[in-house]
C-alpha cells in the first residue's frame, strides 16, 4: 500500500511539474509575442518620425554635375556635353515648393558634318550655354529613404558657339548666334536619403532652348528653331530649416 501511494504522489508530481512547465511557456510565449508588436509598433513610429523630420525642412540647396546631349546648328549632328547645376528650394509646405536654378553645358560642335559650309575646320570649336531658371517643385512620393519630386522651370539661356571659331563667326561654321533666348526644363528629382538632412540625387531632364542661326546665315538651314535637348543630371541635396 505504501508503494502505491508514493507511486501516486510521484505521478501527481510529475503532472504538476508538466502543468507549471507548460504555463510558464504560455507566459513566455504571450510575453515575447507582445514584445515583438510592440518593436513592430515603435519601428513603424520611429520610421514616421524620421519621414516628417526630412520633409519639414523649408529650404533645401544642391548640387552637382552631369551630361546632356545638344543640337549646335540646324544642319550638325548632336554633341555630348558634360554640365553642372546648382539649385536653391524653398518649400511652402512638405509637398510645394518653389525653385531657382543655374546651369551651365560645355562641348565641341561637330563642325565637321556641316553641310554646305565653305570654311573646313581642323577641330570642333568649344560651345557652352548657361541656362537660368525658376519654377516649381511638387514631391509626388515621400518615404523614408526615397522621394521623388517632379518640376516645372522657365527662364533664359546665355549661348556662347563662335568664341572657339579662331576667328571664324557662327555664319560662316553653321552654329547658333551667340545670344541670350527663353529656356524652359522639365525634371524629376529621384533622391536617395543618406540622413533627414543629406541625399543623394538623380535626376532626367527635358531642357528647350531657342537659339538661332545668324540672320545673314542663308546656306545652314531654318533660322528660327527649338533645341530639344535631354540629360541626366547628379549630386548632393543638403536641406535645413523647419516649415512649421
Amino acid at each position: 500500500m505504501f508503494g502505491f501511494r508514493s507511486s501516486v504522489k510521484k505521478v501527481a508530481g510529475l503532472l504538476l511539474a508538466g502543468l507549471m512547465a507548460s504555463g510558464a511557456v504560455a507566459v513566455q510565449a504571450q510575453v515575447t509575442h507582445r514584445t515583438r508588436r510592440e518593436s513592430s509598433a515603435n519601428r513603424k513610429a520611429r520610421i514616421a518620425r524620421t519621414t516628417a523630420e526630412t520633409y519639414d525642412h523649408r529650404y533645401e540647396v544642391a548640387g552637382g554635375g552631369g551630361y546632356m546631349r545638344f543640337k549646335s546648328g540646324s544642319l550638325l549632328q548632336r554633341n555630348n556635353e558634360v554640365t553642372f547645376w546648382m539649385t536653391g528650394t524653398y518649400f511652402l509646405n512638405p509637398k510645394l515648393g518653389i525653385i531657382g536654378e543655374v546651369r551651365g553645358a560645355y562641348g565641341n560642335a561637330k563642325i565637321a558634318n556641316n553641310l554646305g559650309s565653305p570654311v573646313t575646320l581642323p577641330f570642333n570649336p568649344q560651345i557652352s550655354q548657361y541656362p537660368f531658371l525658376g519654377g516649381v517643385a511638387y514631391r509626388v512620393y515621400a518615404k523614408e529613404k526615397i522621394a521623388v519630386t517632379v518640376t516645372g522651370e522657365g527662364g533664359a539661356a546665355l549661348g556662347k558657339f563662335d568664341g572657339d571659331a579662331k576667328g571664324f563667326q557662327s555664319k560662316d561654321i553653321g552654329v547658333w548666334q551667340d545670344a541670350t533666348k527663353p529656356a524652359f526644363a522639365l525634371g524629376a528629382n529621384f533622391d536617395y536619403n543618406f540622413y533627414p538632412n543629406i541625399a543623394f540625387r538623380v535626376s532626367p531632364t527635358y531642357l528647350a532652348t531657342f537659339f538661332r542661326l545668324d540672320p545673314l546665315d542663308l546656306t545652314h538651314g531654318p533660322q528660327s528653331t527649338i533645341q530639344n535637348n535631354f540629360g541626366v543630371n547628379v549630386g548632393i541635396v543638403y536641406r535645413f530649416g523647419k516649415i512649421k
